[in-house]
């Protein structure tokens, strides 16, 4: 399955909506405030100024100016305020705004330690003996960094440098999963399986490896037979895997593996002597109705990554691993200017002390299925509603053309953009052709700010499928 391609509409109206307000219908709910035409006009030399002076791959998201954020909505500067289905792409696990984690961060501020490189500090010691110690054995180091590219492409050196140590320079392919997305940086691209994020590359590194994910719909096979034969017809042998990377549940699509094949993988990675890798950037600190969502799989990986809700706020990542594979090399041979930054450290520690005093992972699960109530509903009712996958607080619900179940990302774009005018935020769709409509409140959401979410993207997709002459 190719990766999702504006079409000349979709080109259209990203280009256009910046610059064109129209007549929408007011909202007044406790969750929702619409009181103005859309976009803002007042927000508009905000928009242009964005689109002259900042790159075009920025722009592409509704156009709602931020102002201000609180909890599970999020304000503009004009009277609107937005249920928030995106928690700002999976970071806001904790809620937006969160009081102790502003105190936490000014606190820190006022402390007068904004940045230290890598020299050593107290509250970078707390912030890794804090999450080291949430992990089961063995994983047990930990490399605290910015982005959660970072901690992919150090999950990379790392794998390859175990590889080489057990089994010579041969032993450096990189297995992950078609559809994947692991960051924007040139390794973690090569690593994910999304073409059209690797088409300006030129030549493509030749260790990197990418097997169907079995999702069960758009690969119907979920035998672990096609991974090895996948394998097989790239002529890569198991003794040349060095390590599988994969998202513990497909960012584009929200979908996991089944439950066999992921031990069976566990399985395959330690008779290979190759590193298995989760990334749980999106997934992890409370998301999938689990802390960890690797959990679901009930095996242990040899390295994890985190970023996003590690800190509903600023931005910090870490890796996880054991500390063979973390302790493989040398001193100052592993670094990055910002590791550890002493303010996003207390932001993330305030944070986790939320998710776990809340028991916001146990509130995922629960407003999880609240939330898959409400989506079976609307899959049951429309036939475009192929495809419904995720866990806890995420969710993807495909949009597909319900003759021939392929991918209409144009429809997911307007059901997308329409609910944004209703007051129910939402960032552009994902996945296959950009077809699927991602659900990621933040954690602290209400069952009844959850089915009134449902109900607006039950009405948007009957009226724009109306708009279509479409049953």
């Amino acid at each position: 399955m190719r990766a999702r391609r504006l079409s000349p509409k979709m080109k259209l109206m990203a280009d256009d909506v910046y610059q064109s307000p129209r007549a929408v219908q007011h909202v007044d709910t406790p969750y929702r405030r619409i009181c103005t035409e859309f976009p803002v006009p007042e927000s508009l030399p905000i928009l242009k100024k964005l689109a002259n002076y900042e790159l075009r791959a920025m722009a592409g998201q509704p156009p709602v100016i931020w102002d201000r954020a609180e909890g599970f909505q999020v304000y503009d500067a004009w009277g609107n305020k937005w249920l928030d289905w995106s928690s700002g792409v999976l970071i806001t696990n904790a809620g937006h705004g969160r009081r102790e984690i502003v105190d936490a961060i000014i606190a820190q501020a006022q402390h007068g330690l904004l940045t230290n490189y890598c020299f050593p500090s107290a509250i970078r010691a707390e912030l890794a003996e804090r999450l080291v110690s949430l992990m089961p054995d063995p994983l047990k180091k930990i490399f605290i960094l910015t982005t959660g590219s970072e901690t992919v492409e150090f999950a990379i050196k790392v794998a390859r440098t175990h590889g080489q140590k057990v089994g010579g320079r041969s032993k450096n392919v990189i297995v992950s999963f078609e559809k994947a997305f692991h960051g924007r940086t040139l390794g973690s691209q090569q690593v994910g399986g999304i073409p059209a994020l690797k088409d300006w590359i030129g030549n493509l590194d030749p260790g990197f490896i990418q097997v169907p994910f079995p999702d069960g719909y758009w690969t119907p096979d979920t035998s672990f037979e096609l991974f090895e034969r996948t394998l097989a017809e790239n002529g890569v042998a198991p003794s040349q895997v060095c390590a599988v990377v994969m998202e513990t549940y497909q960012g584009g699509t929200a979908a996991f593996a089944p439950v066999d094949y992921i031990r069976t993988l566990r399985q395959w990675c330690d008779g290979h002597q190759a590193v298995l890798v989760f990334d749980e950037v999106q997934a992890g600190f409370g998301r999938t109705g689990k802390l960890w969502g690797w959990e679901h799989y009930g095996v242990l990986p040899d390295l994890t990554t985190w970023g996003k809700g590690i800190s509903s706020s600023l931005p910090i990542s870490a890796v996880v691993g054991k500390p063979e594979l973390m302790d493989l090399h040398p001193p100052g041979s592993a670094s990055s200017t910002h590791t550890g930054n002493p303010v996003c450290c207390a932001a993330a520690l305030a944070n986790v002390d939320i998710i776990l005093k809340e028991r916001l992972a146990a509130n995922a699960a629960q407003m999880g299925q609240v939330l898959r109530d409400g989506l079976v509903a609307i899959q049951n009712r429309f036939r475009q509603a192929g495809y419904l996958a995720g866990k806890g607080l995420v969710a993807g619900l495909a949009c597909v053309h319900p003759e021939h179940q392929q991918p209409d990302g144009p429809l997911a774009h307007d059901i997308v953009y329409r609910c944004v005018e209703k007051g129910l935020l939402m960032f552009n769709p994902v996945g296959p052709q950009g077809c699927t409509i991602k659900i990621a409140p933040p954690l602290t959401i209400t069952a009844e700010a959850i089915k009134e979410g449902c109900q607006v993207l039950e009405e948007t997709f009957a009226e724009v499928l109306a708009g279509r002459g479409a049953a």
